[in-house]
Formats: structure tokens, sequence, C-alpha cells
């Protein structure tokens, strides 16, 4: 068969979409036209030769007419984006201005922060994680230099499940010197009861939010006499034995860094009977007449 010249694409007849497909592939791939005989092998050299210059322009002009179509899809996807984008922006700014405080000054905080706090969240729709991001905007806000660029780029790639985790072991935290979530014994019914066991405490180790101890647990150093500590608003006083250098046991776990950064913004409650629960974990540093009374 002889070669037709090299600088003409012949119409494959009526099986135009694959010849399409064809011409798609070669645009994206390699950018230049087959030969003619080529073509016509496909096509069992159903087209004349003669034809196949108006065999081209008519490919070339439905192809330009796919590819302007192509990118107008193209545009379309990224202008309905970035408008769920600016959406998901727009939606965490708003659910961060009643979190902020009359001295907040959002001026110190860093330009590079916000672009890459913003370059993470604007995908977020879900409204509790918009939440859990317009909280950490917000506090750093009120006290820039509060959430570290690490802790940023954890949420982004928290799940809403782990998130929901992380806010039932948050219930069981007691302000010392910060929020601490105790966990004495991880068999306990209390803590089964609210989601909390030994494999749900594992994974929160393994994503990173909290440390297991030792054997002995974690303990509270460095404290006085006498101190009081709380539960969402509720005071227990503590009586220790020496007069200072006295160690508070404080249970199993403990927050990392990126765990103690988001406690406080992450929307625990308090689970009803752990204040009593706590309060006879540490009956023996009650004052004596709780004591005597229990």
């Amino acid at each position: 068969m002889s070669q037709e010249p090299s600088n003409s694409l012949v119409k494959l007849g009526n099986v135009l979409k694959p010849a399409e497909t064809l011409v798609k592939k070669i645009s994206k791939g390699v950018g230049g036209y087959f030969v003619p005989w080529q073509i016509k092998r496909v096509a069992e050299a159903k087209i004349e030769a003669a034809h196949s210059a108006a065999d081209v322009a008519r490919i070339e002009a439905h192809s330009e007419i796919e590819i302007t179509d192509l990118h107008q899809r193209a545009e379309q996807r990224r202008i309905e984006e970035n408008v769920r984008h600016q959406k998901n922006m727009e939606d965490i700014i708003d659910k961060a201005i009643p979190h902020l405080d009359e001295e907040a000054n959002p001026d110190a905080m860093e330009e590079e922060w916000i672009a890459n706090l913003f370059d993470k969240c604007r995908i977020v729709s879900d409204n509790e994680m918009q939440s859990l991001w317009a909280r950490v905007l917000a506090g750093e806000a009120n006290n820039p230099g509060t959430y570290s660029k690490r802790t940023v780029s954890f949420i982004s790639e928290l799940d809403k499940s782990d998130a929901e985790l992380f806010t039932k072991l948050c219930g069981f935290g007691w302000q010392i010197d910060g929020l601490i979530p105790l966990v004495f014994n991880f068999g306990a019914e209390i803590y089964s009861r609210h989601g909390i066991n030994f494999g749900i405490l594992n994974h929160l180790v393994d994503i990173g939010l909290i440390q297991w101890g030792d054997f002995r647990g974690f303990a509270w150093g460095s404290l006085p006499k006498r101190l009081a500590v709380h539960y969402y608003g509720r005071k227990l006083r503590l009586d220790m034995p020496n007069e200072t250098d006295n160690e508070l046991d404080v249970g199993q776990i403990r927050l990392t860094k990126i765990g103690q950064e988001l406690a406080p913004i992450c929307g625990s409650k308090p689970v009803d009977g752990f204040y009593e629960y706590v309060k006879d974990q540490w009956k023996r540093y009650l004052p004596k007449a709780e004591n005597t009374e229990q």
C-alpha cells in the first residue's frame, strides 16, 4: 500500500467517535498526526485519499470543539470548586467570630499561619469539623502563637470519627494546670459505658493525641500542701500529705503537645458520675472532714 503525505489525517468514515477519541489521544500523548495509511488500516481503507484534506479539516474542527468544551468544563469545575471553597472559608470565619475575646489581637497573627490554615480548611464542609477549625482560628486570634503549624496540619488530616473519639476522652478531663483527661483504669465501667476502652486509647496513641504511661502511670508533681482542681466548674479541694513537693496520680495516659492544644477546644462535655468517681480515687487526699463523712 502506498503511503500518503504525512501532513494529513483522514476521517474514519462512520466511526467518528473512535476517531475523535484517537485525536484526543494524539493531542494528549503525542501532539502530532498519524499518517493516512495507519488510519486507513484502522478503518480498513474505506475513505479515499482524495477526500483526506476535507476530512482532516472536519476532524480538526470537531476536535477543537471537543477541546474547547473540555476547557469550558474544566473552567466551570474550577469556578464551582472555588465557590465551594469560598463558602467553606466564610462559614468557618462566621463560626469563629463568636469565640473571639474582647482582647483578641488578630493583627499579631502571622500571615503565613493564616494562609496555611485556610489552605487546609477550605475543603472542609462538615459543620462539626468547621466548628473545630473556627475555634482554632479564634483561639489563635485571641492569643497568637497558641496553635502550631504542626497542629494545623494534624487537624487537616484528622477524620471526623477520630475527632469525636478525642472529644469523648476529653469529657474525662479535669483542670489541673491545663486540661488533663484522667484514665485511672481503662477497664472501669464508667469509661467503657462512654465509649472509652483500651482499643480506643491505643488508636488515639497511634494518631498522636495521647501517650501511654509506664506501669505506674503519670503523676502531677511539685504540688503544695493544699490545692483545688476543677471538673467543668465543680471544685474539689485536696489536702496533700507533705508541706511541699507532693505528687498526684493522674492516670495511665497524658496528652501530647498536639492533644494539649486541641483539648480545650474539642467541644467536650462532662460525664455523669465522673466527678464522684475521681473523688473516690483521690479520697486519701480529701480534707479530713470529707474523709470522715465518707
